[in-house]
């Protein structure tokens, strides 16, 4: 696999979501996204489905640090505070378990000041 910030350029629906991926190391990545008024639901604040985009992106850097082709057979998001316009949110994903087949990753997701908007969990599956 190339590096792995270059090939997750190719998840178009991420970039065009404003999601920026900043850092990857071996089971850990941390992403970013701004909100703008194209994130809002008709509440006024960011749409989950926005938050879950962030954090799967987050998610899928840790699953594939390892140079091994990960796809996430798994996903939970638990919603705790709401976002809004203008707010950078940033996803912290961790790899708990590094299994060879079946790996665990936890993200969490918050704003600049660092309160905890959503946690977010997900086991992969490993490709040959």
């Amino acid at each position: 696999m190339t590096d792995i910030k270059e090939f997750l350029k190719n998840d178009r629906f991420a970039v065009n979501a404003g999601i920026e991926l900043l850092e990857v190391g071996e089971g850990r990545a941390t992403a970013r996204m701004v909100v703008t008024k194209e994130h809002l639901n008709a509440g006024g604040v960011c749409q989950g489905g926005a938050l879950f985009t962030l954090a799967d992106l987050a998610c899928a850097a840790v699953a594939n640090s390892h140079g091994q082709l990960t796809f996430s057979i798994t996903a939970n998001i638990t919603f705790i505070r709401s976002a809004k316009e203008g707010e950078t949110i940033y996803a912290e994903a961790t790899e708990v378990v590094n299994h060879p087949r079946v790996p665990y990753i936890i993200v969490e997701l918050k704003n600049e000041k660092g309160d905890l908007l959503a946690a977010f969990t997900s086991s992969g599956y490993r490709k040959n």
